[in-house]
């Protein structure tokens, strides 16, 4: 194990090597006595993993190989990172996440119990609440804000300034169960808001700046600048002084 700075790792932790941890960001490069990595007990850490500086894990954190770990991200108690996960400086990951094979997210912050798995790309400042899933294949632009319990099924997109409300379930399958290749999910146009409790039919284009009203189900696609609301889903003129960019 490679070592720069100043470390604790806690009990009963198993290392397998080549794994650097402390690893100096572009102000520390060149010293010495600078805040490392501080991990607590019962940690695996996989070889090829990087664990740079000011790291805080929390008990029973994993990785697979191949790990990176940029400096001030805080991660809580009972996380597995994937093979080849890439979480850039500035995050917070809840404690009970699971960030599956190949996962990339910079600079965001989750909430706990969130699940991203592989091949699945996420922007910068976006923020996952409890409870998130967000399946494989999938696309999140930057600042976009999906509260507690959104699910996302593999091979949905979601634009950039995107809002997703509490318990909204996007799907892809339109005959489950279908375990085929055919799968679509939904895609999210930029600054569209979808309210809480929405569900949204596979394949379902949302255009960019509408407004999904709490509790729709929305089964057709939805133009530009339109608010869609009932089940199912009818299209009407957005909201007097309802303004998205």
């Amino acid at each position: 194990m490679i070592e720069y700075g100043i470390n604790t790792i806690g009990e009963n932790a198993v290392i397998f090597d080549p794994v650097t941890i402390g690893f100096p960001s572009r102000q520390n490069i060149g010293k010495r006595d600078f805040n490392g990595v501080i991990i607590g007990n019962n940690a695996v850490i996989r070889s090829g993993t990087i664990l740079y500086c000011d790291v805080l894990a929390g008990n029973s954190f994993s990785t697979g190989h191949n790990v990176m770990v940029r400096e001030k991200t805080v991660i809580g108690d009972n996380v597995s990172l994937g093979t080849g996960v890439i979480i850039e400086g500035n995050c917070e990951i809840g404690s009970n996440s699971n960030l599956q094979s190949l996962v990339y997210i910079p600079t965001n912050s989750t909430g706990h119990n969130v699940m991203v798995r592989e091949k699945t790309v996420i922007g910068d400042n976006v923020s996952l609440g409890t409870g998130v899933i967000i399946e494989g294949n999938c696309e999140i632009g930057s600042n976009s804000n999906l509260q507690s319990l959104v699910y996302i099924p593999t091979n949905s997109k979601i634009g950039n300034h995107v809002f997703i409300g509490p318990n909204a379930v996007l799907t892809n399958d339109k005959y489950p169960p279908h375990g085929g290749q055919n799968l679509s999910g939904p895609t999210i146009s930029d600054y569209a808001a979808i309210g809480a409790n929405v569900t949204i039919l596979p394949g379902v284009h949302i255009g960019k700046g509408s407004l999904v009203a709490a509790g729709s189900v929305v089964t057709r696609d939805v133009p530009e600048k339109t608010l869609a609301i009932g089940s199912p889903a009818r299209m009407k003129e957005l909201p007097g002084g309802v303004v998205y960019s």
